[in-house]
Parts: structure tokens; C-alpha cells; sequence
């Protein structure tokens, strides 16, 4: 077998990683007979077949998958390199960027960036994204870390996500003040509507099952993905809503709205995602390590 060509074996991790070889090409700036060539170079020197023709479409072969993993390996530790080099040869102020879920609770990102706006050392972006988006942006070395509200599995070899729990909110009964029902729930539950997050959220399940152990139907009027829009609905409703208490400590602290009971084992669940990484920032380890113990010490006994 002749010396690796990795001008070729970085085409074909384009080709592998693009939709089209049309579209890789174009990504390439070379054309397609020219980036056909260089992958059937690339074939033969390993002597194996990298891709199967199905209709217009290339797939890769089985070889062709494993030689595909340690592309990523290759190239996307290349790519941190150049990050890295970027971010910390020119200049002793560090930069990170963080992405967030984009239906985030605000307070728990306040909380989180909080020591990031005491240093002097570090800089950062913040930047609200779907989760798609949030993933996409850690595998491109656009984001050095992303915050969410659940774990991630990894359902390929190719990628493996690092889930740190680093914050737990309570969630809880929350209504207008001054109209808690007298008695536990469900007596005084009767006639009242809710609004609640929507149903693929840990907050809704627990909720449910909650509304269940006690053979109660809620009246759902509304169904809600975003806590910012949750929280104002919560506001100004005059329904009952299922929240973390935190979200809305300000309109509890001015008496528009109550805690009227906690759910109890309901939690929403805060994650740091971040990728393995070769040159990981000390900036994203001492960030999660400071929520990790502020978790640690607001729930210590």
C-alpha cells in the first residue's frame, strides 16, 4: 500500500459528509469528474471500495464507514487546532461562545454566565438556537459548549456528547395571588384551566403523572414550548400554570402570582453539552466546574 494522500482522504470525508457529490464539489471549488478522480485515487491506493453507486446516489460501504471515522478523527481534530490557535495565540482575553435552547429559562442562563461578566480574562457569545442548530454547532467548532434542558445520547459511533447536569430547578403549582385553594390538591382544582409546557418536556410528563396518582383531568387551555412565553401567560392568564417558581420569582415577589404547592420529584434539569475535544478551553472547564458546585452547595443538607 503506497503513503496515505490526505489531500484525498480529506475529499472524501467531504464527499461522505455532503448530501450530493454535486454539492460537495461546489463546496470544494472542483469539479465533479475532477473530485470523482481524486476519491478513485484515494480507492486504489487502499485498495478497497469506499462507495457503492445506489441510482445517483454514493454510499458508503461498510470499509467506507470505518475509514469515515477516522476522517472525523483527523479533520475534525484539525479544525479544533485552527480554533484554538485563533482564539488563544492573539490574544491573552479568551474568547468562548455558548449556545443555548432556545426555550431556555432565562434565569438559569443569567445564573450560569454570571462569573463569565466578573472576569476580566474571558469574553463570550451567546447564541439561541433550536436543537439541531445547538448540535450541528458543537460538531463544527462553532460552539464551545451548549446549554439545554436534556440529555443528548449518542445514536452514532461517529459522535459522542458529554452531558453535565449542572443546575436542578423544583417545579410547582403556580397561580394568581390570593386564589390558593384552601385544601391540597386536587380538592379546589375543580373549575380551574391551565397552562402548561408542552408535552415532550420532563415538566409536562411529571405533571401528568402527578394529575394521575391523584385521579385528576386538568383543563389544559394552552400548551407551551417556550418558558419565556409560559411565564407570561403565567403573568397575565389568570390560569394556573407548571413552572419551576424561579422563573417567575419576580411576579411571585410582587404578589401577582403564588407557589400554591410543589410537584413533588418534578424537577427541570439543566445540561452543559460540550464534545470530546483534543485542546478543550479552561475557560468552558472552570465554567461548568463553578455551576457544578453551586449546584453541589444550594442542594447540600
Amino acid at each position: 500500500m503506497s503513503r496515505l494522500n490526505y489531500h484525498h482522504l480529506y475529499y472524501f470525508w467531504r464527499v461522505a459528509k455532503s448530501p450530493s457529490l454535486t454539492e460537495a464539489a461546489e463546496t470544494l471549488h472542483i469539479s465533479q469528474s475532477a473530485l470523482s478522480a481524486q476519491i478513485k485515487q484515494l480507492e486504489q491506493s487502499l485498495d478497497v471500495a469506499l462507495f457503492i453507486r445506489q441510482g445517483r446516489k454514493l454510499v458508503l460501504t461498510d470499509v467506507g464507514r470505518r475509514v469515515l471515522a477516522y476522517a472525523q478523527d483527523i479533520f475534525n481534530t484539525g479544525e479544533e487546532l485552527e480554533k484554538f490557535i485563533q482564539k488563544d495565540s492573539a490574544t491573552q482575553v479568551q474568547h468562548i461562545t455558548i449556545g443555548v435552547q432556545s426555550n431556555l429559562s432565562r434565569n438559569f442562563i443569567e445564573s450560569f454566565i454570571a462569573p463569565l461578566l466578573k472576569s476580566e480574562n474571558v469574553d463570550f457569545s451567546l447564541a439561541s438556537r433550536g436543537m439541531t442548530d445547538l448540535l450541528s454547532g458543537l460538531v463544527n467548532h462553532e460552539l464551545d459548549l451548549a446549554l439545554t434542558n436534556r440529555a443528548i445520547l449518542s445514536e452514532s459511533h461517529d459522535t459522542t456528547w458529554r452531558n453535565q447536569l449542572v443546575a436542578r430547578q423544583a417545579v410547582a403549582i403556580v397561580g394568581p395571588y390570593g386564589e390558593k385553594p384552601e385544601m391540597p390538591f386536587p380538592q379546589g382544582y375543580e373549575d380551574k384551566k391551565w397552562v402548561v409546557p408542552g408535552r415532550n418536556t420532563d415538566i409536562r410528563s411529571s405533571f401528568e403523572s402527578f394529575c394521575a396518582t391523584h385521579q385528576y383531568q386538568p383543563d389544559i387551555k394552552a400548551e407551551v414550548d417556550d418558558m419565556a412565553m409560559l411565564r407570561l401567560l403565567a403573568r397575565d392568564s389568570g390560569y394556573l400554570s407548571v413552572l419551576p417558581p424561579v422563573v417567575v420569582k419576580d411576579e411571585i415577589q410582587s404578589k401577582v402570582l403564588q407557589d400554591y404547592e410543589s410537584i413533588p420529584q418534578a424537577f427541570e434539569n439543566f445540561y452543559a453539552i460540550t464534545m470530546p475535544r483534543k485542546f478543550t478551553s479552561q475557560p468552558v472547564l472552570d465554567l461548568i466546574k463553578i455551576a457544578i458546585h453551586q449546584y453541589s452547595v444550594d442542594h447540600s443538607i
